[in-house]
């Protein structure tokens, strides 16, 4: 089966990006095996390779029910196999959120966490940890009937009472033309889904290479499920919102769009956003000429663009359907009526570039800090050979008392720089309570009461006024506690910025300035979330507000993201701050190790167990062994630039693991 796509341009992907891991490794190698890196840095080289190894694309596919959403999934990713991998039929088929996705260390599975875990407060996110709150059901790979019999579970209800319905924070609606919430059948019962959230762990060639698919049911799953608003489809690098020909852009459609896919977005640059009209081959007609099909796909395009309010270059028709059937059996024409190229070519253009760019400025940015490091190292080497040549120069015969005072001296460099670390473990004690201080504001533990406080004062008043307070007390206090803690970053900085000036000055060090702890990303994503609160209070009706337990669900997602943010936050401020003291640190080995060198030097040539000549000698071999490990990691580095720039010179670009 020839591959269509995104699927070339995926592969290609993963290949490029294990070549930089692979030139990673390698660098990695060579600074190691010269003694050029400490333990952080190390652990620093080892982060950056296993975040290539775990990298992921995220692809969020959303849409009402009957939209063909599953159906367009098969057809873009799953045709190689010649078979339906997600359900699909006519009506509701996705009842519940899935992940499509393939992790080693799980056998080919479906795993599904029941709906009554919304009643809990734990996001899914945090149940990802708990496996045994899961059901699991295995799958056949080599059995397209048992994979397609058991991924059936995801299309499974409960049947219960409304009660019960609304303790699980669904909503009901009693208007039978309402499309947003259950409806309650004539036993006076409601269909629920069975399941809150699917895995579907699947080892396809692309889920193996990092891809992630996110399956999700329309607007019901939406509004009672936050979590894949604020952090799903949030976080996702493309997102597919489907619609169909025959129903147009409905009311529960335009719900979607706007208070779940573009929040707050400009929607004429909706960025990594892409409109799919689907099922146009209801639009097919013998009876009609090609070109008055075109003309009235070509009308119903506009008119989405013009309800939706984006350019009409966003918007592709296809008909996933005739795009599977082409694929399976290999109808070129069907294929192209289809036209589902297009739209493979448009997420391609749109994912792969974007997601290759962040990896690239990923690694540009960390490697540059670990390339500093090193050249430090190097300088720090190169500067003490040359300082002891040049005194070893100085001497035109082996004069005993010239001999004698340089043997003083650099036992006097050598007490000042212990004098100097005396000073500097003083200042150490000063350094470690300001860092207490810096991880008190960060600490997740203490945010735990202000999350407990918030959910209190929210029961308390569950009108939208009394939410709206609420909130915006909470967010205040998540602002203050990173202000707080930019502030003390700064602080610490600025007393590492005084030791590194003092050493400089006393000892020619290497001149460096310790950098800053970055608090502006963690603001941003703070940021957007508050503006998903207050858009959930402005959009969200007074009867579903009123109904207390969808309210908690949303602040449960924001209060779990928001957790995540201080646990990342936490974690980044310890690197920082080991960071911040590693080049210091590196920089007195270094001198230490010299003036050792120096001192034994002097020594050998006193006790005429060494002649000039050969001390010399010796000394300039030493120097040559410095420059070539400089010119080993600028080569390594020359090769890291040209596969970052996807440069086609294979034996450059290429590097074995």
């Amino acid at each position: 089966m020839t591959k269509h796509g995104i699927i070339d341009d995926f592969e290609a992907y993963s290949e490029w990006r294990k070549q930089v891991r692979n030139v990673i490794k390698k660098y990695r190698d060579i600074a190691k095996a010269e003694d050029l890196t400490n333990a952080h840095s190390e652990q620093r080289l080892n982060q950056i390779i296993s975040t290539l190894n775990d990298d992921k694309l995220y692809i969020a596919f959303v849409a009402e029910f009957s939209r063909g959403k599953s159906e367009l999934i098969n057809a873009i990713f799953f045709s190689t196999l010649g078979k339906r991998v997600l359900p699909s039929s006519a009506g509701r088929t996705t009842m519940c959120p899935s992940e499509l996705m393939y992790d080693h260390d799980f056998e080919p599975s479906i795993r599904l966490l029941p709906i009554d875990t919304r009643s809990t407060g734990t996001s899914i996110q945090e149940y990802k940890n708990m496996p045994e709150e899961w059901s699991d059901y295995p799958l056949d790979i080599d059995s397209a009937e048992q994979i397609s019999e058991v991924l059936r579970h995801i299309t499974e209800v409960n049947t219960v009472k409304p009660g019960h319905a609304e303790n699980l924070g669904l909503h009901i609606t009693s208007d039978e033309g309402h499309e947003d919430g259950l409806h309650i059948d004539e036993n006076g019962e409601v269909e629920i889904p069975r399941w809150r959230h699917a895995i579907i762990n699947f080892p396809h060639p692309l889920l193996d290479k990092g891809l992630v698919i996110l399956d999700t049911p329309g607007l019901n799953a939406l509004g009672a499920e936050p979590e894949l608003t604020l952090n799903m489809l949030a976080s996702a690098h493309g997102v597919m919102f489907i619609l169909a020909a025959d129903t147009g852009v409905t009311k529960s459609d335009l719900a979607v769009w706007r208070d779940h896919i573009i929040v707050g977005e400009l929607t004429s640059r909706a960025k990594g956003r892409l409109v799919i009209l689907n099922k146009i081959d209801v639009l097919w007609d013998d009876l009609r000429g090609q070109d008055e099909i075109s003309d009235e796909i070509k009308r119903q395009v506009k008119e989405t663009a013009k309800i939706l309010n984006i350019d009409e270059k966003m918007i592709f028709p296809v008909s996933a359907q005739k795009a599977l059937t082409a694929k399976i059996r290999n109808k070129n024409k069907l294929l192209n009526k289809s036209r589902i190229l297009e739209l493979e070519g448009a997420l391609s253009d749109m994912l792969i570039p974007a997601k290759r760019d962040i990896v690239t400025d990923t690694v540009k940015r960390d490697m540059a800090e670990m390339n500093l490091s090193i050249k430090l190292v190097i300088d720090q080497r190169l500067a003490g050979v040359d300082e002891h040549i040049a005194e070893l120069d100085g001497l035109s015969s082996k004069n005993v008392e010239v001999i004698e005072n340089m043997l003083l001296k650099v036992k006097a460099d050598k007490e000042h720089l212990e004098r100097s670390l005396q000073r500097f473990q003083a200042t150490r004690s000063i350094f470690t309570r300001q860092t207490v201080a810096l991880y008190q504001y960060l600490d997740p533990k203490a945010m735990e009461i202000t999350i407990a406080n918030t959910r209190k004062n929210m029961k308390i008043s569950f009108t939208s006024r009394g939410i709206k307070k609420a909130m915006t007390k909470f967010f205040a206090s998540v602002y203050e506690a990173f202000n707080s803690a930019a502030e003390q970053s700064n602080e610490i900085k600025e007393l590492m910025q005084g030791v590194y000036s003092k050493f400089q000055e006393e000892h020619g060090l290497v001149n460096i300035r310790p950098g800053g702890y970055a608090t502006r990303k963690y603001m941003r994503e703070i940021k957007r979330l508050e503006q998903s609160s207050e858009r959930f209070v402005k959009t969200t009706s007074l009867v579903m507000l009123d109904q207390g337990v969808i309210t908690e669900r949303f602040f449960d997602s924001v209060s779990s993201r928001i957790r995540q943010i201080f646990q990342k936050a936490n974690k980044d401020a310890d690197n920082w701050l080991k960071t911040i003291m590693s080049p210091m640190e590196a920089q007195i080995r270094e001198h230490q190790i010299q003036l050792r060198r120096r001192l034994e030097s002097i020594k050998r040539i006193h006790k005429a167990t060494d002649t000039l000549d050969d001390r010399l000698a010796e000394l300039k071999y030493v120097r040559d062994g410095i420059i070539e490990q400089g010119d080993k990691i600028k080569h390594i580095n020359r090769k890291m630039e040209k596969i970052l720039a996807k440069e086609e010179d294979d034996e450059e670009s290429r590097v074995s693991a």
